[in-house]
């Protein structure tokens, strides 16, 4: 069969677009590193980025947005309610349901919410000369899904001869597959990495725009070429890719006025994949790499050469770091490199829990300020089923870590209702809580089930039979159509309600657990719950309490030393070494004291001290 032809005049320019819902507040890194990346390898070409949420947050409001793009599920039903009008009454039951237990979507008509977006859609698509291109490319990642699909179903209508490729986490592997399948509006998918593919296939469409078949290029899905390939097709180094190219976001953003005004975060990247993952043996649960085989880092003056550039670039001092992972090594000298740039920066990046106290701290002073931590668990039982290769030690160490006054806040997840967990690992958990009630509460989030995951590779292992796309899906894409796509949120059978049942009491505690936290910090300032001020002899301990007056602790002498000592967990025998003048039948009661009154946390014979230093130590 031939290749449509495109529109004529049109072989020098190209579109990308990312569709709601991403947050706002930032350019989408996906459509920044394309862009760049294209006009690197063909000068010539003219490449427009899109960001089309944006337009679609100040259509709706970005209060209302952001709550919306928080919930994946939610964030899909606008979209599918257009996709498939007949289905609005089933999607509008479906999103009532789902935003009953928050103000702002409870308060929210669901068809007015949908004729706005509508409107706005169709200004975007009847504003852009989509004829003018000869290649739109979509960034779709997660809830992405819908309002992709709408809008590469518009822009076909009014542009039949366009091609259009769809890449992006959405499409890594079989998904890919099975969007290439069931959408006929999409001409090419790319199943891994972007950047080398898409500059392959703009080539050879701008080579050759007529009928001739296009070559075969790795990682490509073709509809009229071959069985695809499991292939990927990678930059081997990061430091050649150019910086990111924000400039269409900051443009579109200035041309909204003042009534939309705010000053963005800048996404960037340090390294691509996970290097925990190696050998495809990482976190049971992850399915956050696909698009990427093995792990690459930027070099340390790479990532700073980037920084400061962008910074300048756009006149802004918050950014975000995407990587799933951060670099294992050098990551100290890393932000300190960033420090000596002299930028009162703002930045916000993933972590693993078994970052040191001295990673943090150099981060903090190259101005980190929110970390999100993969905390997943607070039983290692469970965490040896996670695979998280951490313990409910170091998960509370770095928790503890963070509530001191300097250091970045922390965010972090617990997985409850994992298959295979026990009333053991839910059990310790409770008992684990009462020590964590200091700290910055973690959220309680149910598991789903993500395609390419270790969960998903092996589920007899975990007790569970996939069954095909997760329900969720049903209320949201027609059952013929569902039956043929391949999503990336799948649904299984296995004690699912058991499990339920048994984390109930977990909920419960984390729900008692934010409240109290809640309560702890009203007023201004923050004043860490557990605290302690040293007197170099002597060390006194605040504990602060619900609607009473703080409890004080003093420990002097080897107490102190022993406590200061374990601000990093210890081994006992690690206790015993560097204190050999005393033994261990008087070094054993004191610790005991210590867990009793919740000021140290045990596990197993090691001790970890639970106070935080009330200022910052020089």
């Amino acid at each position: 069969m031939k290749e449509i032809k495109p529109g004529p005049g049109c072989e020098g320019r190209i579109a990308l677009v990312s569709a709601p819902w991403p947050l706002f507040d930032r350019p989408s890194i996906q459509l920044g590193s394309l862009k760049a990346f294209l006009e690197k390898g063909l000068p010539e070409l003219r490449v427009d980025a899109f960001h089309v949420y944006l337009k679609i947050a100040q259509a709706i409001g970005y209060p209302l947005y952001h709550v919306v793009s928080e919930r994946s599920w939610m964030a899909e039903s606008p979209y599918a309610a257009l996709l498939y009008p007949d289905r609005m009454e089933t999607v509008a039951r479906y999103w009532n349901r789902k935003g009953r237990g928050h103000p702002r979507l409870k308060s929210t008509d669901f068809d007015d919410l949908c004729g706005q977006i509508e409107a706005a859609s169709l200004a975007i698509l009847d504003t852009k000369p989509w004829d003018a291109y000869f290649l739109v490319g979509f960034s779709i990642c997660l809830a992405q899904l819908t309002s992709s699909l709408y809008f590469i179903r518009e822009i076909k209508r009014r542009a039949p001869r366009l091609r259009i490729v769809a890449g992006g986490s959405a499409c890594a592997g079989a998904l890919g597959e099975g969007l290439i399948e069931t959408v006929p509006e999409i001409d090419y998918v790319i199943r891994g990495e972007g950047e080398l593919p898409l500059l392959q296939l703009t080539e050879a469409i701008r080579v050759s725009p007529g009928c001739t078949p296009l070559p075969d290029i790795p990682g490509l899905i073709h509809r009229r070429g071959p069985p695809a390939k499991d292939t990927d097709h990678q930059v081997p180094d990061l430091d050649e890719l150019p910086i990111p190219n924000y400039t269409d976001y900051f443009r579109d953003l200035a041309s909204s006025g003042p009534r939309h005004a705010f000053l963005p975060k800048l996404p960037l990247e340090m390294s691509r994949g996970c290097w925990w993952n190696k050998g495809g043996t990482g976190c049971a649960f992850c399915n956050l790499n696909l698009q990427w085989s093995g792990y690459r880092a930027k070099s340390p003056e790479k990532t700073v050469l980037e920084i400061d550039t962008l910074v300048n670039r756009h006149q802004v001092l918050s950014l975000s770091f995407m990587d799933n992972l951060l670099p294992a090594k050098g990551l100290e000298e890393r932000f300190h490199a960033i420090r000596g740039l002299g930028l009162d920066l703002r930045l916000f990046s993933e972590i693993r829990a078994k970052t040191s106290r001295a990673v943090l701290d150099a981060m903090a002073s190259a101005g980190m300020r929110e970390v999100q931590v993969g905390i997943e668990a607070l039983s290692t039982g469970l965490l040896k089923k996670l695979k998280k290769g951490t313990t409910a030690m170091d998960n509370l160490e770095i928790m503890k870590n963070c509530e001191s006054p300097h250091l970045p806040d922390l965010t972090g997840n617990l997985i409850l209702g994992f298959p295979s967990s026990d009333s053991q690992d839910a059990a310790e958990t409770l008992d684990h809580l009462t020590f964590a009630f200091p700290f910055r509460p973690l959220k309680g989030i149910d598991l789903w089930l993500g395609y390419g995951s270790p969960l998903w590779r092996d589920p007899d292992r975990y007790g569970i039979r996939i069954q095909g796309s997760h329900s969720e899906y049903r209320h949201l894409i027609p059952r013929e159509e569902l039956g043929k796509l391949r999503l990336m949120m799948l649904g299984y059978h296995g004690a699912v309600k058991q499990q339920r049942r048994m984390w109930t009491p977990v909920r419960k505690k984390l729900a008692e657990w934010r409240a109290f936290y809640d309560r702890m910090h009203q007023g201004p300032g923050f004043e860490p719950i557990l605290s302690y001020r040293d007197g170099q002899t002597f060390l006194i301990i605040y504990e602060r309490r619900l609607d009473d007056e703080p409890m004080t602790h003093r420990l002097k002498g080897t107490s102190r030393a022993i406590y200061l000592f374990c601000e990093t967990q210890r081994s006992m025998a690690e206790i015993l070494d560097q204190f050999p003048q005393f033994g261990e039948e008087r070094i054993t009661p004191f610790l005991r004291m210590m867990v009793d009154k919740q000021l140290m946390f045990r596990e197993g014979e090691r001790y970890l001290s639970l106070a935080v230093p009330s200022r910052h130590k020089a």
